[in-house]
């Protein structure tokens, strides 16, 4: 298959993705000195260990969804791109601005499974610090919000049930799996219909729309 021109006009775009990355490390290496945020419901969740399946989906999931979208639907990956780079930018600002973190993770585990196995991994490798808004919830909003909005998304009734109860689950796994508060979810919530009205809707979404 011979692959168009026109497909990498906009490849330019995914350069910010690095310097996010770099920025998001630094801040992690460097900002060790952050406020506890939680309220009481937090304590009331329950830990899951299996909700960390659909919380590592998450990862590929993001991925896979943007190169389709850049490869099928230039109008709508540019409308999730800046959604998602809004979002991502907010995200290393609050960092700066007002270091947070989390102390919601347990300590020991009552059974050894191939969950407990990623619940420890993940608690090695990633700190319960700059965790204000969740980009997990945050994103997951904008990679469904694109799915549903492509030209050539998922049309069935069935297909769009089976994504949003997906998304749901990925929204959730954040919370059961102690690496975000409830406090995390509902501002990554509100920010995502602050940049669904930018994005999807009105001046900027039109302009969008002109890419070709």
């Amino acid at each position: 298959m011979k692959l168009k021109k026109e497909w990498f006009r906009y490849w330019w775009t995914l350069a910010y993705f690095p310097v996010y990355m770099f920025i998001f490390v630094l801040e992690e290496k460097l900002i060790t000195d952050y406020h506890i945020i939680g309220i009481a419901l937090d304590k009331k969740i329950p830990f899951i260990e299996w909700f960390f399946f659909p919380y590592y989906i998450w990862f590929p999931y993001v991925g896979i969804v943007m190169v389709l979208l850049f490869f099928r639907d230039k109008q709508t990956f540019l409308k999730t791109l800046c959604f998602l780079y809004l979002g991502m930018t907010v995200f290393l600002i609050v960092n700066v601005a007002y270091p947070n973190g989390l102390d919601l993770r347990p300590t020991e585990f009552a059974h050894d499974n191939i969950a407990v196995r990623l619940a420890r991994n993940m608690y090695e490798t990633d700190t319960p610090t700059n965790v204000l808004p969740s980009i997990h919830v945050y994103n997951t909003i904008g990679i469904q919000l694109g799915t549903f909005f492509s030209r050539k998304g998922i049309r069935t009734k069935a297909g769009r049930v089976f994504i949003i109860l997906f998304g749901v689950l990925i929204i959730c796994s954040t919370v059961f799996v102690k690496q975000h508060s409830v406090i995390d979810v509902a501002a990554a919530l509100l920010l995502g219909v602050v940049s669904y009205f930018l994005f999807f809707h009105g001046r900027i979404a039109k302009r969008l729309e002109a890419c070709k």
